[in-house]
Order: structure tokens, then C-alpha cells, then sequence
């Protein structure tokens, strides 16, 4: 009788602990599956998906036309053949600026696994190296397509996370990339805080124009870089990564976007510890979306990918970015 009744303590305790324990992290696919498939084209989109990414990942940018493209950086270089293919269309500087490109131009170039321009050299060697098959790039519309009819064929839904990328570069090139992509974003179901759907972005001038301006109702996402401000914006991570700026912050958005040294810190796993970050932001009723968790290049702080997912979560993390997604199930 008392090993029964000590086992019925034991898993009473259990399940006390189970209800209070937060709910596993979600998992928002990092340029689509960009570990398995050359990043943000139709096939990640569709492998990540396939996955079960609670959330699809968007980094947009401008054409010539003003449409609103899938792409990680304004320019090219290091995802596509346009050196090749459109010799001599480069800028000063010696690269080649999306926003320079018609769409029509932009949907002749093949997308290809991150290189480094000058040297050719793959920045993850391991990753897809298959031939044969021509990857594309997508515009807005297009992805989020793919995701409404995955959605309903499925009967699974993933959500959206678009990024509005260099939102004041734009703007000084005379384009308003946040005005071009709120239409899409609203064509397409997603504009209040109901729908699934997160709108980041790490120029914080751009966040507040954002909902103060164009009066976008949707959940929002500040992106915080690591260290001091981001390059190009004008997001300062040493005020915003404090309880005083992320109350402010709450003014105008619903979560942050932090790198993930900045959840946990530590150059090896023998010496690592747990940031306060997460528990100020959802002191200040902030939700924490941390970015990459890549499994082919780890934190010095993390054994494995499990170990490093398991920090993330122990940090109290509501989603975090993975080029894995699926991986950590």
C-alpha cells in the first residue's frame, strides 16, 4: 500500500509539473527549409511545410517594378547567377541591388545554395548540392500562395512571418516597401492580431511607423541584432534588451527577435548560463522568437542541436528560427 501511495505522489508531481511547464516552443522555418533547399525558393517553402513549421519565414524586398520579392538581402550576389547572367549591371560597390532588376529579369536567374561571390565557396558545404533541377525566386504573393494552398489541401495550417528588410534603404532609393507589402499581407487574410501571421522587422523607426502610420493591426516583431545597434537602422539592442525598453517596446509590438547568444551566453558548454532576457520580455508581456537554430552550425555553448533546442526551451522561448524545421521533433 505505501508503494502505491508513492506512486501515486510521484505521478501527481509529474503531472503538477507537466501543466506548469510551458508548452514546447514552436518552430518558424528559417527562409523556408534553407538547411535541406536553397533558401526562400518554392521547394523550401513547400519541404517546410511539409515539416510541420508552425510558421513560414518571408524576408521581402523591392524590384524595379515595386513588386515585393522573397529574398534575405537586397542584392543577389550570393544566391543567384546574376553576375553571369546580366554582366555589367552591378552598381559601384560591385554588387548587384534587386531594386534594379524588373521581375521579369528577376524570374531568369537561378537561385543556387548561399556562396561567398569571391572565392565560389559554399557557406555550408553540407548543405543541398543536387543538380539538374533550375530553383527560382518567388515574390510575395507567390509564397504566400503556396502556404494558403498547402493549408487547405493539408488541412494543416502554417502561418506567415514576413521581414521587412532595410525598410529606410528603400526609402532613400524612393520605395516604400512596408506600403507595398501591407496590401499583399491583406489580400491574403493576414491583418489582425487573430490571424497567424508575426511582421518583423529590426529598424525600430520602421516598427513604429508600422503601426503608428500605416496603421498595420497585425502582431508585431522588433528584431534586436547582438551588441549594439543594426547596421543600416537605428534598433539599439543595449536599451531595448533591458526591462525599461522592452516595456516600451510593448507600446508598439508584440514580441521580440533576439540572435540566440543573447538568450544563452557561454563559450563552451561547461560555461554557459541562461540570459535574463527572455524573463524581462515576458515580464513586459513580450513573446521571445530567437534566431537560427542551425544544427550544421551550433553554438559553442550547445553539445548537440537537442541540447541546444532543450536551453531555448528551459529559457522559456515562445518560437524560435531553424533551417532544420521538423528537426527538433
Amino acid at each position: 500500500m505505501r508503494s502505491l501511495a508513492l506512486a501515486s505522489s510521484l505521478l501527481l508531481a509529474v503531472a503538477s509539473l507537466a501543466v506548469a511547464a510551458d508548452p514546447a516552443p514552436f518552430e518558424i522555418a528559417h527562409r523556408g527549409a534553407s538547411g535541406y533547399l536553397p533558401e526562400h525558393t518554392r521547394e523550401a517553402v513547400v519541404m517546410a511545410h511539409g515539416l510541420g513549421a508552425a510558421y513560414i519565414e518571408q524576408d521581402v524586398v523591392l524590384c524595379a517594378d515595386g513588386v515585393p520579392v522573397v529574398l534575405h538581402d537586397i542584392h543577389l550576389d550570393d544566391v543567384s547567377d546574376v553576375a553571369t547572367r546580366f554582366p555589367g549591371r552591378a552598381r559601384e560597390d560591385g554588387k548587384h541591388y534587386a531594386l534594379d532588376f524588373t521581375l521579369a529579369e528577376l524570374k531568369q536567374l537561378e537561385m543556387r545554395e548561399r556562396f561567398k561571390p569571391a572565392t565560389g565557396e559554399r557557406v555550408f558545404p553540407k548543405r543541398y548540392s543536387g543538380s539538374g533541377t533550375v530553383f527560382r525566386l518567388v515574390t510575395l504573393e507567390e509564397s504566400l500562395a503556396i502556404i494558403a494552398g498547402l493549408n487547405a489541401s493539408t488541412g494543416r495550417e502554417a502561418g506567415v512571418y514576413p521581414e521587412i528588410k532595410r525598410p529606410a534603404w528603400h526609402l532613400a532609393q524612393g520605395k516604400d516597401l512596408s506600403s507595398a507589402v501591407l496590401p499583399v499581407l491583406k489580400r491574403f487574410g493576414y491583418q489582425d492580431k487573430d490571424d497567424p501571421c508575426y511582421l518583423q522587422c529590426f529598424e525600430n523607426a520602421e516598427v513604429r511607423r508600422l503601426r503608428d502610420t500605416l496603421g498595420y493591426q497585425g502582431r508585431l516583431i522588433q528584431l534586436l541584432g547582438g551588441g549594439g545597434k543594426i547596421s543600416g537602422g537605428n534598433t539599439d539592442k543595449a536599451k531595448f534588451g533591458r526591462l525599461e525598453g522592452l516595456q516600451e517596446l510593448s507600446k508598439w509590438v508584440d514580441g521580440i527577435g533576439p540572435p540566440l547568444g543573447e538568450i544563452v551566453m557561454g563559450e563552451s558548454v561547461d560555461d554557459r548560463r541562461i540570459t535574463p532576457l527572455v524573463a524581462d520580455a515576458r515580464a513586459a508581456g513580450l513573446a521571445v522568437h530567437p534566431y537560427t537554430a542551425r544544427a550544421d552550425d551550433l553554438p559553442k555553448w550547445a553539445s548537440d542541436y537537442d541540447d541546444l533546442i532543450g536551453l531555448l526551451r528551459k529559457a522559456g522561448v515562445a518560437g524560435f528560427f531553424t533551417d532544420f524545421p521538423g528537426l527538433a521533433r
